[in-house]
Order: C-alpha cells, then sequence, then structure tokens
C-alpha cells in the first residue's frame, strides 16, 4: 500500500530515538528522488520523494552514487554536512516529514535548517528550509503554470499542502459517527463510505474495518444489520485508541513468498490467500518490501534504451533466422535439380527449341516412371540443362553458407537473451556502463560521438563468503564473467553456472583445500539465484575446475564450453543469498 499518514506516524516513532542528536557525516544522491543521509554511528537515513515509493526510514541497502553528483546534493552537503539532528515531526495526520537541525555556518554562528518531505504520491517533494521559514532549494521546483494555488520555489515562505476538509478519524466521535451512518447513501461501499468521510485511512485500513465489522470488503451500507454497525464503530474507536498510544506493529502480507502490501496493524480480509509476517522494525520491513521494486524501477529507468536496443536486434535475429531456415529447407531438395539436368542431357537427341517442358522416363526412379521437366522456351536444351546445373551448384554453395550463417544468428541469439539477463540484474550505475560498452563493441549499438566520454571504474564482481568460509565470486555481465573465469580464478577452484539456461559465471575460490556438500550447494544456489531460473526451482547447476572451461576461438564474451563436469539440482534462495553477500 502507499504510505498512509497513520503508517508515516508508526515509522517516526521508530526512528525518532535512533536519530535526535546525531550528526549528519555525508549527503549523497543516488537516484533522480532518492537522498541519503550518513549519521554518525553508520546510519543511513533515506528520504525518497519518488512518486511510486515516497517514504523515510533507516536503511541497510547499500546504493551506487553517480560519478557526478546533482546540484541538489551538492545544495545539501553546502547546508547540512555536520548539522545535529533535533527533532523528526509529522503534522497531525498528515503525509509530511519535518526534520528540524541545528547548524553552524561558515562563520561559526549557529543556526537553523528544516529538510520537509512530503510523501504525497506524484506530488511527493524533498524542500530544504532556513531559519524564516523561506524556501532554498527543493528536488521539484512547482511554478504558477503548474500550481495556481501552491508554488514551491526558491525565496518563497514555505506553506504546507491545503487539507482535503475531511474530518481526521482520531477527531470523531461516538455521536458524529452515527450522524454520519444515517446520512449516508444506504448504496455505498462500506470501505467507500469510511475514505469519503473521514481523513487519515489508506484504502486497505478502510477495507480491514469493514471486513470486520461485516465480515466482507464489498459490503453496502443498506446490508448492515445492527450488530455490525455496532462492531463497525467498535473498529473505529479501536484504530482511534491505537493511533493516539503509537500501538503499531510492521507486518508484511506475503503471496508466494513475493512481498505484496505492508501495514502497521494485522491484515485479514485475505485469508489464506496471503501470508502475514510481523517483522521486528518498520525499516525492516520497508528494506525487504522495496528492494526488488526499486531493482525494476532503476532497471526501467537506466535499462530502458539497453533493453530496447538488444530487444530489438533480438528479434531482427529471429526473423532472420527463420528465412535462413526456410531456405535451408530448400537446398535440401536440391538432388531434384541435378537430375532434371541429366535427364534433359540424355533426351538432347528428342528436344525441340521452344518446347515448353520435357516429359520424359526417370532412370533415376526404380520404376522408371515419366516425369515432366519445365523448361524455358526461350532457351536451347542445352541451356536448359546447363540452367538446372546451375541451379545445383548454387544450392549446394547456399547449403554450407547457410548452415554457418545460422550457426552465427543462433550464437548472436544466446548472446543477446544473456545481455537482456544482465540488464535484468543490474544493479549499479557502472553495471549498466559496462553493458552499453559491450553492446557497443559487439556491434549492436553505435558508437557515441567525439567529446563524450562515460566515466569508467573498476567494477568488481559480487562477492559472498559461505558458511564455511569459503569465498564465491559472480559475474555481473559477460566480459566479467570471461575476466573471473579465464584470467582471475585459480586452475583448482570450482566454477559454476546453470545448466543450459543463461546465468553468471560464479567460481568458488578453494585454493586447492577440500569442499564439504553444503558449501557445494550454496555455490550452486547463488549459481542459480543470479540466473534466467531465479524463479525456478530444482535448477540443474554444473559445476567443475576452472581448468576443464575453455573459451572457443571467436567466441562471443561470456561463451564457454566446458567437460568432466558434475550437476547439483537446488532451489534459489534469496534469503541465502542475501545473508552470504559481503559486496
Amino acid at each position: 500500500m502507499p504510505l498512509d499518514a497513520v503508517c508515516l506516524q508508526a515509522i517516526l516513532e521508530e526512528l525518532r530515538p535512533q536519530l535526535l542528536g546525531l550528526r549528519i557525516d555525508k549527503v549523497q544522491q543516488p537516484a533522480r528522488d532518492q537522498v541519503i543521509l550518513l549519521l554518525r554511528g553508520n546510519q543511513r537515513l533515506l528520504l525518497n520523494a519518488g512518486a511510486n515509493a515516497p517514504r523515510i526510514q533507516l536503511t541497510g541497502i547499500s546504493r551506487e552514487n553517480p560519478a557526478e553528483p546533482p546540484m541538489f546534493c551538492m545544495l545539501l552537503r553546502k547546508h547540512l554536512v555536520g548539522a545535529r539532528v533535533t527533532d523528526l515531526t509529522q503534522p497531525s495526520l498528515e503525509r509530511l516529514v519535518r526534520l528540524e537541525l541545528d547548524i553552524t555556518d561558515d562563520f561559526g554562528r549557529p543556526g537553523r535548517r528544516t529538510l520537509v518531505l512530503e510523501a504525497m504520491g506524484r506530488r511527493s517533494n524533498l524542500i530544504l528550509l532556513d531559519g524564516e521559514g523561506r524556501i532554498i532549494d527543493c528536488l521539484r521546483r512547482v511554478d504558477a503554470e503548474m500550481s495556481a494555488s501552491r508554488q514551491v520555489l526558491p525565496g518563497l515562505y514555505y506553506e504546507p499542502p491545503a487539507s482535503t476538509g475531511r474530518l481526521p478519524v482520531i477527531e470523531e466521535t461516538e455521536e458524529g459517527f452515527w450522524d454520519k451512518l444515517a446520512a449516508a447513501n444506504p448504496e455505498r461501499q462500506l470501505d467507500a463510505f469510511l475514505l469519503d468521510s473521514y481523513f487519515g485511512l489508506s484504502p486497505l485500513t478502510a477495507r480491514e474495518m469493514a471486513f470486520r465489522a461485516a465480515g466482507e470488503t464489498d459490503r453496502h451500507i443498506f446490508e448492515l444489520d445492527t450488530a455490525e454497525r455496532e462492531r463497525l464503530w467498535q473498529e473505529i474507536s479501536a484504530f482511534i485508541k491505537a493511533v493516539k498510544e503509537h500501538s503499531f506493529a510492521p507486518y508484511c502480507l506475503k503471496s508466494e513468498g513475493k512481498p505484496v502490501d505492508f501495514s502497521y496493524f494485522p491484515v485479514t480480509q485475505y485469508g489464506s490467500a496471503m501470508v502475514l509476517q510481523r517483522y521486528e522494525s518498520f525499516c525492516r520491513l520497508l528494506d525487504d518490501f522495496y528492494e526488488a521494486r526499486e531493482r525494476m524501477e532503476r532497471t526501467r529507468q537506466r535499462g530502458a534504451d539497453l533493453i530496447r536496443t538488444a530487444s530489438s536486434a533480438r528479434d531482427r535475429l529471429r526473423r532472420k533466422l527463420a528465412l535462413q531456415e526456410k531456405d535451408y529447407a530448400q537446398t535440401q531438395n536440391r538432388d531434384q535439380l541435378r537430375i532434371c539436368g541429366d535427364l534433359i542431357t540424355a533426351n538432347l537427341y528428342r528436344m525441340e527449341r521452344g518446347s515448353g517442358s520435357l516429359i520424359c522416363e526417370n532412370y533415376y526412379d526404380a520404376d522408371c516412371g515419366q516425369i515432366t521437366i519445365p523448361l524455358d522456351p526461350l532457351l536451347t536444351p542445352q541451356q536448359n540443362a546447363a540452367k538446372y546445373y546451375k541451379r545445383y551448384t548454387k544450392a549446394k554453395t547456399a547449403e554450407h553458407y547457410l548452415r554457418e550463417q545460422m550457426e552465427l544468428a543462433r550464437r548472436d541469439l544466446e548472446y543477446l537473451d544473456s545481455i537482456l539477463e544482465e540488464i535484468a540484474e543490474a544493479e549499479t550505475e557502472q553495471d549498466f556502463l559496462d553493458i552499453r560498452s559491450e553492446l557497443r563493441d559487439a556491434g549492436f549499438l553505435r558508437g557515441q560521438g567525439k567529446g563524450k566520454k562515460e566515466p569508467k571504474r573498476a567494477a568488481k564482481p559480487r562477492e559472498f563468503r559461505t558458511a564455511s568460509g569459503f569465498r564465491v565470486l559472480v559475474g555481473r555481465n559477460n566480459r566479467q564473467n570471461d575476466k573471473l573465469t579465464m584470467r582471475d580464478a585459480d586452475r583448482r577452484d570450482l566454477w559454476f553456472h546453470t545448466q543450459k539456461i543463461h546465468g553468471s559465471h560464479v567460481i568458488l575460490s578453494t585454493g586447492g583445500q577440500a569442499v564439504d556438500d553444503n558449501t557445494i550447494v550454496e555455490a550452486a544456489k547463488i549459481a542459480a539465484y543470479y540466473s534466467q531460473a531465479r524463479e525456478s526451482g530444482n535448477v540443474p547447476v554444473d559445476y567443475t575446475q576452472v581448468k576443464n572451461v575453455k573459451k572457443p576461438a571467436g567466441a562471443r564474451p561470456g561463451m564457454v564450453v566446458y567437460s568432466t563436469c558434475q550437476t547439483v539440482n537446488v532451489t534459489p534462495d534469496a534469503a541465502l543469498v542475501k545473508r552470504l553477500s559481503i559486496s
């Protein structure tokens, strides 16, 4: 669910004792809508003003920063580095957070800055205020053309968003509730009535109240009996009490092991269709819930053009391969062309120029049946025979050529499938730059113009440590797979790869030591997780010593052959991968 005001209040209650008094050491902006404040004690405070996931939380996820920080990040560094967190406030049931900060300016004079997070869906914003409440700058500037009622521009005094005019749910009384219920449209659904009448309720909360009161989420007001109406007020009053007493607990709703929604109270409306999991903290819940979504959003934003390029090239290759296979099938009937040439030559004595066909006995047939051979009436009999021989020779040559071209096309299709898998798994800006460079070198992407240089960093493979202490390295892209397997790994190390499925090269650094079965399984699960079979079960993973892995001459990056392997079947385990990761 979107982060509603009550859930935001629950998060702030968790954050306040952890943040007050801490100083800001660094400011980072890993994405357009994300700002991270690095606080003393190795705390990472994330403020996300994205339309799909606005929130504030302490995060344990390390995010890659761009090579050059954005202007807004530079401004925040200028004003906030060294500032001390003095307060964390939220107006009643508003999706708005004020982070109050004490600063010392360049002349040693004390001052005040306020960082305001408006977590309001597509209108979300992050705004920096000075000590007088003026806007220094913001993540999204709003001028008069965008909003006539409220502008958010540097130099203006900050004004919070206008109220909706509905009654805050925590201010409701029993008498007021009965009056609203009596005046409501009886055809209205119960959850819609709650959302229309009160401010501070999310759709999930309204549906849950309706379900607990009436046993259904889509019950209409006219269908309620007296007992159900009483239960509805009891649910509202219990909710008001929980909000006032800050009685919250983090819960995540999961379907087939994947997080679908989250809440600050137990949700029962889905029954057995969802698994309800309680977390030890809201921050941990939000990290788990948004991690996969952020990865997909990052891929969508940064990798959209790469996906388009690779997909278009793959589709062209598929069409080309289909035509080549059709032409190749036709070359398999070339012997009939030679037979026609032979029969024409054998019957030259009985043919006349200008004939449209030749009917003769086919002495290649066991029964010597008759055959009709089409002729070109403008050619002599000898020229018609030569034409059939020429078509036969051409088909014979084409068979060899088409076989080579089809092999190259199938190789390139496999390569492009591996590129698309790399894009889906890309995590950092450098990952996308490496993939772009690889596509350019492979000829699938045009070279960049003169004067344009991409920032280069030394990309490192993903690193893990097994329970028994062995080091595991995982390639991030095809080039890194080659480097990891063919150059960096010891010939005695173990190499893992999913069987006949695109995936990363995985190296288990053994140093020549014996490896137990549990370590083999852990490395295999990592290999299965970083492959196209991530969402599958019982995935076959081959493993062998690095010395048995060879790269054919002229093969595309990441393409290798191997022999004398062993196979283990495993199921990818995201929790295990996360637990073993050290990079």
